[in-house]
């Protein structure tokens, strides 16, 4: 006879993890991103974001209507150096 038991929190993690994976992936796959997502994203606020990226000339964005809309790899290579220079700089960001 075979026993088979199942520790249900271990197999909830397990699922979860799976779950989380699948979900990285798809964001991973969305080419164009909004102000929403961009602010999910850099887990910053709307206006913080505003204010140190989306009215810099330099930072990778477009406006399609009224919708400002953001390529993913291109904003990850901007954060990618911009967080650099801010670290050389004393790695503090005034938001006035």
């Amino acid at each position: 006879m075979l026993n088979i038991s199942l520790d249900e929190n271990e197999l909830k993690k397990l699922y979860l993890e799976e779950v989380r994976k699948r979900v990285e992936k798809i964001e991973e796959d969305m080419f164009l991103i909004d102000s929403k997502e961009l602010c999910r994203m850099l887990s910053l606020s709307r206006p913080t974001v505003e204010k140190l990226f989306i009215y810099d000339p330099n930072f990778p964005s477009m406006r399609v209507g009224k919708k400002w809309l953001f390529n993913r790899q291109e904003v990850k290579e901007y954060i990618n150096r911009w967080s650099i220079d801010v670290r050389k700089k004393g790695g503090s960001v005034e938001c006035d």
